[in-house]
């Protein structure tokens, strides 16, 4: 019978903590949401700044590409040239 008994204190044990649980964490929000709608303006006037390094994220991004590729051109020309040979020769023995 104790041993029931002290199950059910653990229930209710557990009960109440996942309760004050999601109490403290209801809690938490509310005092949060006023300070994100104070941050608001702010991070309104932070946007134009943020598209800005986005494109010139983007823009570096495309132009070191654009570098590899162009690199790899004369390349691939160059592995064609000697390749080509080798193959013609392979093909006809």
């Amino acid at each position: 019978m104790f041993a029931l008994m002290a199950l059910f204190g653990l229930m209710m044990f557990a009960v109440v903590a996942v309760t004050a649980v999601a109490l403290v964490g209801i809690a938490a929000k509310l005092i949060l949401l006023p300070l994100r709608l104070l941050f608001l303006p702010l991070k309104l006037l932070a946007l134009p700044f943020i598209a800005i390094a986005l494109i010139v994220k983007f823009a570096f991004v495309i132009a070191i590409g654009s570098v590899v590729v162009a690199l790899l051109i004369p390349l691939a020309i160059l592995a064609l040239v000697i390749g080509a040979p080798i193959a013609i020769v392979a093909s006809l023995t």
